[in-house]
């Protein structure tokens, strides 16, 4: 999205449907709100089976690929599976009455929701990201007002649609869940004028755009993810994981693996590896070719080669790869502001960095990199040295740190981690967000303390201040 005003105000036929929108989701938000946890964790059920179950969600992953022209079908169908992961954390979670009590402090917190969410559908995720915002949503009995991308509008709507029938199945205002179909840039900022509270996933502009809003707004950073290697790593397990990282939906996710920093030492043995599971090293000339391919010459990515894959990618500059070829390697040439390749790349093209000296410069040059872009967002670390591990978590300005595991399949929740499930991930203020959390149940719910008193819990001077304590001073000068 642009940084400034729109050009092309809202039609007519736009803010009328606006105007109607907003209007029936206050009148659905006034009768969600009432629900009892029992309730709402059966429309959560229902909304998430209509979209998750395996017809209907390939269904929609071939309406969004053939509508964009963005993705990869096999990678994106597994997409359905962070929806059952949504799901879980929502089935284990309270969001009704009382969902948190801590009897020593004497507090209780009541959940309460935030009222109608605007959220702007990025076009990498049109059936996945209403399909989880939903869940959370009304989870916490908010109502929702999506704003598709124009390039992806169809999947969400029909998306959309497919919730809406299952809420109207359950006997529940299926305005719960609402989907514009006019979008613009300027419908889209009328819908978080609008709203409540934005989810905005996306890209900078978008995120931008929600703040500006003057709505509270959870927004999500630049990404550029990259696998740290150290001495200790397993490089075919290393290598593999970058691979699945890499390729997941053509590398269309801020959070697939663009760069990999790897030691002098074992340098040509990691490129050797990312051959092994598919990788195809470019020689010079191509690194030139697709330079010119991918960027303008003023250093702007050109959307022509975002989210393809690896053939095609090459054939748009202008070589031909082997079809068992799943990914491009180049080999970087530096970290900096005139280097492209060490920038988020959104394709199935990834860079290789070699480091000299020991790990801790490894660790400065990583640091480097995400000055350049990504910053607050993730990256990984392959590793088996635990103090390396802590080393790398008290220095990178990340939110999120994977260790040995696909960042793009791992940091925004798995099943074989601990993350919160999200398609939203905070940046914190390293990349302008609010929140360097995983963006998930409690970020949709307004919360009620209530507070009963305990017994005195005041420390003495001596206790509060330590060594700096001085009873002359806390006397000096008392009324008598």
């Amino acid at each position: 999205m642009a940084t400034t005003a729109p050009s092309r105000p809202l039609s007519p036929e736009q803010q009328s449907e606006l105007d109607d929108v907003f209007a029936r989701a206050q009148a659905a938000l006034e009768v969600i709100e009432i629900y009892d946890q029992e309730r709402v964790d059966r429309l959560i059920q229902a909304i998430a089976w209509a979209v998750a179950n395996r017809a209907s969600f390939e269904r929609l992953v071939r309406m969004g690929i053939e509508e964009s022209g963005l993705g990869d079908h096999d990678s994106r169908m597994n997409k359905r599976m962070k929806i059952r992961g949504v799901l879980r954390d929502a089935l284990r979670s309270p969001s009704v009455g009382v969902i948190e009590t801590d009897a020593a402090r004497g507090l209780v917190k009541y959940g309460k929701p935030v009222g109608i969410i605007g959220c702007v559908v990025p076009t990498t995720n049109p059936d996945l990201t209403p399909a989880g915002n939903a869940i959370y949503a009304v989870k916490a009995r908010n109502v929702v007002v999506f704003s598709p991308h124009p390039r992806s509008r169809e999947t969400t709507l029909e998306t959309v649609r497919l919730m809406r029938d299952a809420l109207e199945a359950e006997g529940a205002p299926p305005d719960i869940l609402q989907c514009i179909t006019r979008p613009s840039l300027a419908a889209s900022q009328d819908v978080m004028r609008r709203s409540d509270l934005v989810i905005a996933t996306g890209g900078q502009g978008l995120v931008r755009a929600a703040y500006r809003s003057g709505t509270p707004a959870y927004g999500v950073g630049a990404g550029n993810a990259t696998e740290f290697v150290d001495e200790t790593a397993d490089l075919q397990e290393t290598a593999r994981n970058c691979m699945l990282s890499k390729t997941s939906d053509f590398g269309s996710g801020c959070s697939a693996d663009g760069n990999v920093l790897v030691p002098a030492a074992r340098y040509r043995e990691m490129l050797d590896e990312l051959e092994n599971v598919g990788g195809y090293l470019a020689s010079a000339d191509e690194r030139a070719a697709l330079q010119r391919a991918m960027w303008d010459e003023d250093g702007q990515r050109l959307p022509g080669t975002v989210a393809i894959a690896p053939q095609a990618l090459a054939r748009a500059a202008d070589f031909e790869i082997d079809a068992d070829r799943r990914f491009v390697v180049v080999e970087g040439d530096g970290i900096g502001e005139d280097h492209q390749f060490c920038k988020e790349k959104l394709t199935t093209l990834m860079t290789v960095h070699a480091y000299e000296g020991d790990f801790e410069d490894g660790v400065e040059l990583a640091k480097h990199l995400y000055e350049i872009g990504g910053k607050g967002h993730s990256c990984g670390i392959a590793s088996t040295d635990d103090a390396h591990i802590d080393y790398f978590a008290r220095h990178m300005p990340v939110s999120r740190i994977m260790v040995r595991q696909p960042n793009s399949k791992a940091n925004a929740g798995s099943f074989t981690n601990g993350m919160p499930m999200t398609s939203s991930m905070g940046c914190g203020t390293w990349g302008g967000n609010i929140t360097s959390e995983n963006v998930s149940l409690r970020h949709y719910l307004n919360t009620t303390w209530v507070s009963r008193t305990i017994a005195e819990d005041r420390p003495t001077d001596a206790e509060l201040f330590g060594d700096f304590y001085d009873a002359e001073l806390e006397t000096a000068g008392a009324v008598p």
